[in-house]
């Protein structure tokens, strides 16, 4: 028999908003700390898109270079993120791709200077469902994060593989953590989202995948590395080797089994996501290309179709200019950091 799911834990999402809406009213104007007195914050979800940046953080803070240290800010959800970039709360975060299209469209500073993963997200209906083709989700509840997430812009292409549409289907917005609990409850009839909230249900035995993007969408690309243009401006070097750290991460990450290991045993702690490592480990190893890392070259092209993609499903009004929000300069430059843990 199934268990009810194990949810991954998280810290209390409530006070965390709190705490920003009263930033935001006390700070009319953003404070750039000096970057030589406090280490480098950087936001992330506790997601396994996100897990070169708990490496990047564990190495640079083991590594006897001088210089800023990053430090892993965890946030329960994407809107989260977004208003700490807005105020200036943070300097530099994981995002959704489209978002900071849209961000940059409205004319807040921030910059893509990486990528952070590929690949890793699912559609996960129960095991004892009878959908077995994805058609068979017509008329059906389907739970997705959020209208900007590269998630929802999954199911689309599923959907139109079918010649369905969205209207075809019920989309709900959930948060990842919830949706596990959504479809053991039967409140949900799938989720499509990012990882460990795939793997929480089906290593718990009620869930199964339907789609996964590493058979659909090989250089899918969803969480980016984002820093707002005065960090740019202001200590380019600092930037330059986050993104080297980054890279770093993300070539030792897919070097071999034992480095993923170390990684799920670093994210899992209450320092970084918080979980249990089990879940984690569930996604490294079945199959251990569900999520991949080694690869994030800043490709036009990829860019562009997410653009395309996000136009037709309305979350973006009107093109976005590829230079108005990246940077490229940091890719090319990098040089992968050694990752020493």
């Amino acid at each position: 028999m199934p268990h009810e799911p194990p949810i991954p834990r998280s810290s209390d999402g409530l006070r965390r908003r709190q705490l920003l809406r009263g930033a935001a009213a006390a700070a009319a104007w953003p404070v750039w700390p000096a970057q030589a007195a406090s280490a480098l914050q950087v936001g992330g979800l506790p997601v396994t898109c996100n897990l070169t940046l708990p490496v990047a953080c564990s190495a640079r803070a083991a590594s006897a270079a001088p210089g800023t240290r990053f430090e892993y800010s965890k946030y329960n959800g994407w809107p989260e993120i977004k208003e700490s970039l807005m105020t200036g709360s943070i300097q530099a975060a994981y995002m959704l791709a489209p978002l900071v299209m849209d961000l940059a469209d409205k004319k807040i500073p921030v910059k893509i200077v990486s990528l952070g993963h590929r690949s890793g997200a699912v559609i996960m209906v129960r095991t004892d469902s009878p959908y077995k083709k994805f058609k068979d989700l017509t008329g059906k509840r389907i739970a997705i994060p959020s209208r900007f997430a590269v998630d929802f812009l999954f199911l689309r292409k599923m959907l139109a593989r079918e010649g369905m549409t969205p209207k075809d289907i019920q989309i709900v917005e959930m948060p990842p953590p919830d949706m596990p609990a959504a479809l053991y409850a039967k409140a949900v009839d799938a989720y499509c989202t990012g990882e460990p909230f795939g793997a929480a249900a089906q290593r718990a035995g009620y869930a199964t995948p339907l789609r996964m993007t590493r058979d659909e969408w090989r250089n899918y690309i969803c969480c980016v590395l984002t820093v707002r243009e005065e960090l740019i401006r202001n200590d380019r070097a600092l930037v330059q080797d986050l993104v080297n750290h980054v890279l770093g991460a993300g070539q030792w990450l897919d070097q071999q089994q034992g480095n993923r290991d170390k990684a799920v045993a670093i994210a899992a702690g209450r320092k970084f996501f918080n979980q249990d490592p089990n879940i984690l480990r569930f996604v490294m190893e079945n199959p251990t290309d569900r999520v991949t890392y080694g690869d994030l070259r800043m490709i036009r092209t990829e860019f562009d179709e997410l653009m395309q993609l996000s136009l037709e499903a309305g979350t973006l009004k009107a093109p976005v200019a590829y230079e108005k929000y990246v940077d490229e300069s940091f890719a090319k430059a990098a040089k992968a950091a050694a990752i020493v843990l």
